[in-house]
């Protein structure tokens, strides 16, 4: 069983940046897909980034694009999502997921491609 935790929500002003961490464990052997999403109040939860821990590919959602970097460090089976330029409708509740499959562009951005989620971290924007 998969377990992701993540870390590094927080308040901040527009314009500012954060670092969100999703450390994953209890999986051995094969690398896993990961992706960001997240959920406003009364909003679906929707995708903002993946990778394959395979072949590095990334992926982005166009509303985050050239200011998220999503990026991993498999010796610590640890994703980052770095967050830059930050704007009020960033303001989420913020999920790491992951899948044993592989990702690719046609399904990165699809909930139900990831079995395990994590229980999300908070990141509030402030203008």
């Amino acid at each position: 069983q998969v377990q992701l935790v993540e870390s590094g929500g927080g308040s901040v002003r527009a314009g500012g940046s954060l670092r969100l961490s999703c450390a994953a464990s209890g999986y051995t052997g094969r690398s896993i897909s990961m992706g960001w999403f997240r959920q406003a109040p009364g909003k679906e939860r929707e995708e903002v980034a993946a990778i394959s821990t395979r072949n590095g590919y990334t992926y982005y959602a166009g509303s985050v694009k050239g200011r998220f970097t999503i990026s991993q460090d498999n010796a610590k089976n640890t994703v980052y999502l770095q967050m830059s330029s930050l704007k009020p409708e960033d303001t989420a509740m913020y999920y790491c997921a992951a899948d044993r499959r592989s990702i690719d562009y046609y399904n990165w951005y699809s909930v139900s491609k990831y079995n395990y989620w994590g229980q999300g971290t908070q990141v509030t924007v402030s203008s």
